[in-house]
């Protein structure tokens, strides 16, 4: 089956991409919902901040290997294997916190299971975004991978939703259950309904001059990693600490300030499907890309007057910042997967992902040492730093 006579199963495969994508988020990003519960077990914000970016440790190892098991072996058994991997991981967490976190051993086997959880759940970061690009063809490939980049929002908006609820009512036990079953449910869905997108034999490729290294030919994948590395830092300080900052800074109870960040979520959703189209319609991921970056330095210091002054709009600007910090990540990882073809693509999307996962667990404990130091609107406007360094990183087409 090639690209052309696929037909209209390429939406069944994105929505699967979907699927792996939005299971994977409510691994790495969901456990940021513990925090609170976290606190009343007796740790500190800067620790159960550690506990929240574990996953995302995990994910640091894994990724570039991930890559290379696509590039080798096919998207379908990377998906597969990863998310089976995770699914077991994060049950395993769940019977842990069972046994009481506030013995030290309990606490760093969770934190352990949690770090191979997230090992395990990268796999749909590398290996979905090759199947979207695989087979899209260039004029439909910006809205079809703001449509896959969704997946992250949307999961992280169901993590919301659900977490914080099953901890308050059931425990952290059932809260970690969840990211286990839906992990489990996309493995099995991945195993049988994903097909390897065609690509060129490597006797051909080697012909074509594709088989070669892209970052030794130009400079525009290390400055897109580059880029994303800093982008990333406000994405993540709004996603964990938002949940947190609603209930201890603006009084919201742990229902309604969820509710906020799902709705965050899926605006953030949205928005990525927004920024992707629009880069199919102007011919290009990069232009839009900078000037997403320079919205977002705006939005994170509008939201660090609003918490400030206390401003009555501040959850209005939150929604907006959580909307413009999401907005980059297809558009990046779109032009990372064009520009390093189909076998360095797996790869490059790994190398692409653990950049921002490195700067992305860190985001946990040092903001979470910063609020608690500084507050929250100091805390914001710092995270505006980042993405003002990262507008003239990125590359011109």
């Amino acid at each position: 089956m090639d690209i052309s006579s696929i037909g209209r199963r390429r939406w069944l495969i994105l929505a699967l991409g979907v699927f792996a994508q939005a299971a994977q988020a409510t691994v790495v990003n969901g456990v940021a919902f513990l925090i609170p519960t976290l606190g009343e077990a007796g740790f500190t914000l800067a620790q159960a901040g550690t506990l929240a970016g574990a996953p995302l440790l995990g994910g640091v190892f894994t990724l570039v290997v991930w890559g290379a098991i696509a590039d080798r072996f096919g998207e379908r058994l990377a998906l597969a294997a990863g998310l089976g991997i995770a699914s077991v991981a994060m049950g395993l967490a769940g019977l842990t916190a069972t046994l009481g976190l506030t013995g030290t051993t309990s606490a760093a086997l969770l934190g352990l299971l949690l770090v191979c959880a997230g090992a395990g759940a990268v796999s749909a970061n590398s290996a979905s975004g090759r199947v979207v690009v695989g087979w899209f063809p260039p004029h439909r490939r910006g809205l079809a991978m703001g449509i896959r980049q969704m997946s992250v929002p949307l999961g992280v908006a169901a993590g919301a939703l659900a977490i914080p609820t099953l901890a308050g009512v059931h425990g952290i036990a059932w809260a970690l259950a969840f990211p286990a079953v839906v992990c489990g449910g996309a493995a099995l869905a991945c195993a049988v309904g994903v097909i390897d997108p065609p690509r060129p034999g490597r006797a051909e490729a080697e012909r074509a001059g594709v088989l070669g290294n892209p970052y030794r030919t130009s400079s525009s994948l290390t400055r897109i990693h580059v880029a994303s590395i800093l982008l990333v830092v406000p994405q993540y300080v709004v996603w964990t600490y938002a949940l947190v900052w609603l209930i201890a800074d603006r009084g919201w109870d742990e229902v309604g300030a969820g509710l906020v960040v799902t709705a965050a979520q899926i605006l953030g959703a949205v928005g990525r499907v927004v920024a992707g189209a629009w880069s199919d319609r102007v011919g290009s991921r990069l232009g839009p890309m900078r000037l997403v970056a320079a919205s977002v330095v705006v939005s994170m210091i509008a939201l660090a007057v609003a918490s400030w002054t206390e401003s009555a709009t501040a959850v209005g600007v939150l929604l907006v910042a959580s909307i413009l910090t999401s907005a980059p990540n297809g558009l990046a990882f779109t032009a990372v997967a064009e520009i390093a073809g189909p076998f360095w693509g797996g790869r490059a999307l790994g190398i692409q992902n653990t950049g921002q996962f490195v700067f992305a667990a860190a985001v946990g404990p040092v903001f979470g040492g910063l609020i608690t130091a500084v507050g929250f609107p100091a805390a914001f406007a710092l995270a505006a730093v980042a993405p003002a360094a990262a507008v003239p990183v990125v590359p011109k087409d």
